[in-house]
């Protein structure tokens, strides 16, 4: 076994990959798909068709249903919540819908993810966010429903708005320019 397991830990999926650490009072179900060098605190559940890409962090109280891929760099705040059924009804078991949670994403504390949506690289919610819409590359969100603030760097800092080059500037002097689906870096 090349990742640590808890002993009050189950994990019956044979997909974990190095150096990864799973906490007390995890359930990671068979199938599931878990990268490298990720972190995963106490009290979570993982689902059987779930992808979880390498260096994520998810923190306690956290349940990740089927049809959920999470990609590279990614943190999930304590008791964030997602869906896999936008039409829930008891004993009527349908395909899990998709939601995709990009590159560099972060989700703050009790943030609601509602099933099928795509989360953009590098964007980010506020805590108690509810996030019933895509949201758009390094974009800053946070409300109830979530809506846009802002636009944030690789690194979560407030990217500021030069007027002059028509661009986004983060900290580190990185150039952002607009499109539809978010900021790309130039």
């Amino acid at each position: 076994m090349n990742y640590f397991k808890h002993q009050l830990s189950q994990v019956d999926s044979e997909s974990i990959g190095k150096d990864t650490k799973i906490w007390q009072y995890v359930v990671v179900v068979n199938g599931a798909s878990i990268g490298n060098n990720c972190n995963i605190c106490s009290h979570c559940f993982i689902e059987g068709k779930v992808k979880i890409g390498n260096n994520v962090t998810i923190k306690a109280g956290v349940y990740l249903w089927d049809g959920i891929e999470i990609e590279d760099n990614v943190f999930i705040g304590p008791n964030v919540v997602f869906t896999n059924d936008i039409y829930p009804r008891s004993k009527q078991f349908k395909e899990p819908i998709k939601t995709v949670i990009e590159q560099g994403v972060s989700l703050g504390a009790n943030s609601t993810i509602l099933a099928g949506i795509k989360l953009g690289a590098y964007a980010m919610t506020g805590i108690g966010s509810v996030v019933t819409k895509n949201l758009k590359s390094h974009g800053l969100y946070f409300g109830n429903p979530a809506k846009q603030h802002g636009w944030v760097d690789a690194q979560g800092e407030k990217l500021i708005f030069d007027t002059q080059k028509q661009l986004w500037i983060g900290s580190d002097s990185t150039s952002y320019q607009e499109h539809s689906d978010g900021l790309k870096k130039i």
